[in-house]
């Protein structure tokens, strides 16, 4: 299954929130990558693009899916606590709902970036070791089912409604460092949008 790594995503800095659920996108895809090879190689050898797609998708989720979520966490979530609506009231135990599924996908992402670099390192996997990984899989795919439909259906279109434009722009500079990117450039490149204050 093959998947397109550097594709320009549809959202960018300038509106985060479409940013975010793009990010789920890409949770999606390489959640499918590592699903697929462990069906399709149940613990064996890789092909050399399986091994291809297997290492991307671990690095995604040890280095890139950490700061998804952080900026919902960090920047978002806070943002909307603060904010004195009813409907604000009615999402906040969504929001600790995703904050406890945040730790349980770390638990079971913990698990399977083990046993995922043994069986690079190792080129195959134990039966056991096999069952562990693929039933890590199951309960991550069955978590985030859930979670990113709650995200993308309730939560994000209502902080798009909610949140002053002001905040969105802050929250979009706080993505980009997390990143790595120039903090100023990004205040630069959105400096239309952080001056319409609501």
């Amino acid at each position: 299954m093959p998947v397109t790594i550097g594709a320009k995503p549809a959202g960018d800095f300038s509106n985060p929130i479409e940013l975010l659920g793009d990010c789920h996108r890409r949770i999606e895809r390489f959640l499918a990558v590592l699903v697929a090879v462990t069906r399709q190689a149940h613990g064996g050898p890789m092909s050399p693009e399986q091994r291809d797609e297997w290492l991307r998708a671990l690095d995604y989720f040890r280095n890139a899916a950490p700061r998804h979520t952080a900026d919902e966490e960090e920047s978002l979530f806070p943002r909307l606590r603060e904010i004195k609506l009813l409907q604000i009231r009615d999402v906040l135990p969504k929001i600790q709902e995703l904050e406890n599924d945040h730790e349980m996908a770390s638990e079971w992402h913990d698990l399977v970036e083990q046993l995922g670099r043994r069986w690079l390192a190792d080129g195959r996997l134990t039966p056991e070791d096999t069952e562990f990984l693929s039933d890590a899989l199951a309960r991550l795919s069955e978590l985030y089912a859930h979670h990113i439909a709650l995200e993308d259906q309730s939560v994000f279109p209502l902080a798009a409604a909610v949140l002053p434009n002001r905040e969105k722009a802050n929250i979009g500079i706080e993505m980009a460092k997390r990143r790595g990117l120039d903090p100023q450039r990004t205040m630069d490149q959105l400096s239309t949008l952080s001056s319409i204050v609501e």
